[in-house]
């Protein structure tokens, strides 16, 4: 595999120049070679974030658009960037947490399947299930279940066929009715979330429930909420819907040190008999 890795900076800085360095060895390790490995010091502004990623969809010589993490702020960038110009350099673009909501904006608006993958924070010290993973996303998923050599327990039962969508559970709410709120009908729905209380939880999925968000589900992937069990999430719902779909928990979504990469607009089935999420279609960018 020979890829050409762009890293951007669509959320926070990393703080520690080794931990970036790490990340970057990681990638040159896995085969890929880094456009601009250079620290970056200078949180953009959200229009630099913007242009930041157009120039990175724009270079013919770029193959995957890394972000370096999560935190907060790329939300910011969305009201900037020009969907028509990805379209027109299809490319794929990794990311998560904070990352989430430009990674399903992305695909919804440009057509493109993008990666909820770790980031360059996240590739420092990689577990081999992470590794494993996202290399099977940069080699087009010739591993076509999703939850292999996954833990998945299984909430509510049934057979479910969508698009996968999803990803940081308050990044998602804070677009709820606003022009970036993201389309759930016929979605196979991820949520995660990191270091939220579980009365924060609550009063999300909450929201989530009188927005009426859940109505078009087909099917919902609880991951990693860490310090909160998904049990907990999981009676959130069952307490205030009818549950018309599948529901299952795996701990390897989220911020964790094993990470399954998920290609968001992707059409996946999911069983919950066979503890499969497996891709039925999927539409990725051509390589140079």
């Amino acid at each position: 595999m020979s890829y050409t890795a762009f890293i951007i900076t669509p959320s926070y800085l990393m703080k520690k120049r080794r931990d970036f360095a790490m990340g970057i060895r990681t990638l040159a390790a896995l085969g890929l070679t880094v456009a601009n490995p250079q620290f970056p010091t200078t949180l953009p502004s959200p229009e630099e974030k913007a242009r930041q990623i157009h120039r990175a969809f724009c270079d013919p010589a770029i193959d995957l658009i890394l972000a370096q993490r999560g935190g907060y702020s790329a939300m910011k960038a969305l009201p900037f960037i020009d969907f028509g110009l990805i379209r027109n350099h299809p490319k794929l673009i990794a990311g998560f947490s904070d990352v989430s909501g430009l990674l399903n904006l992305i695909h919804e608006r440009s057509g493109l399947t993008t990666l909820h993958a770790p980031m360059v924070i996240n590739l420092d010290r990689p577990s081999a299930f992470t590794v494993k993973s996202f290399l099977s996303a940069l080699n087009g998923f010739p591993e076509k279940n999703l939850f292999k050599e996954a833990p998945v327990k299984v909430y509510h039962p049934g057979t479910a066929k969508g698009v996968i969508k999803g990803g940081n559970l308050i990044t998602l709410t804070a677009l709820i009715d606003t022009d970036w709120e993201i389309d759930l009908a016929g979605a196979i729905l991820f949520l995660e979330d990191v270091d939220e209380k579980l009365h924060e939880v609550d009063r999300y999925l909450t929201q989530w429930i009188l927005a009426g968000k859940f109505r078009g589900v087909k099917g919902l992937i609880l991951g990693d909420f860490r310090k909160i069990r998904s049990s907990r999430v999981f009676e959130i719902l069952r307490s205030q819907m009818e549950l018309d779909f599948p529901v299952v928990h795996t701990p390897y979504i989220g911020h964790v040190k094993n990470k399954i990469t998920l290609p968001v607009g992707a059409t996946v089935e999911l069983n919950t008999e066979t503890r499969q999420l497996l891709i039925q279609e999927i539409n990725l960018p051509r390589r140079r």
